[in-house]
């Protein structure tokens, strides 16, 4: 095997490795403990490092994204080298490994602000009792409608039943008094505010 042979090797299997770990990511796929990348689906991106030398926000240098990162830039570089220039072989593995290294950096610098846009979810935000809304489908006696609400900046649909059975027109403003199995239980909120007064 030649220098050469060793290089275009650890490009190739660099490259497939960083395919792989992005579509496993990318589909939310996680293969055992180790350190993973995955982002997709709207939810916006999610970075997790397990290895050592990990920063506060979580995000490790040494992770799969940036480890198959070096191997593939160290490979490109090095075959580039080895077949194209006179360097001699000590000088082409050290400028590979530079390479390496650069190639590495710049993906974590990527994670690194990937990891900086993450904020974490609370709960508190997504507690739906006590939500006020408007009902975009009748509730008949008994039956289920359906409520518009904000929450986080955006509008939320949710199934809605009426608190005490009766039925409740379609406009109207309502409260959620409790959640269930992905039903919301609502009053009028002119009902509420009149018992409040």
């Amino acid at each position: 095997m030649t220098w050469s042979d060793f290089y275009l090797i650890c490009f190739l299997v660099g490259l497939i490795l960083s395919a792989v770990s992005f579509l496993f990511g990318h589909m939310h796929l996680h293969i055992g403990h180790g350190p993973h990348f995955h982002a997709g689906h709207g939810h916006g991106a999610h970075v997790h490092g397990h290895a050592a030398g990990g920063h506060d926000n979580g995000v490790s240098f040494f992770n799969v994204a940036t480890m198959t990162a070096f191997l593939a830039w160290f490979g490109g570089a090095g075959y580039l080298l080895t077949r194209y220039s006179s360097l001699v072989i000590w000088l082409a593995l050290a400028t590979a490994g530079l390479a390496g290294l650069a190639g590495a950096s710049l993906i974590f610098w990527f994670l690194l602000k990937l990891a900086a846009t993450e904020q974490p979810l609370d709960p508190a935000d997504y507690y739906m009792i006590g939500a006020l809304g408007k009902l975009s489908a009748n509730i008949r006696a008994g039956g289920t409608g359906e409520m518009i609400f904000p929450q986080q900046g955006a509008r939320k649909a949710v199934g809605a039943r009426s608190e005490d059975g009766t039925a409740i027109p379609k406009g109207t403003e309502v409260v959620i008094t409790r959640y269930e199995k992905g039903i919301a239980y609502v009053r009028r909120w002119d009902e509420l505010a009149e018992r409040s007064e």
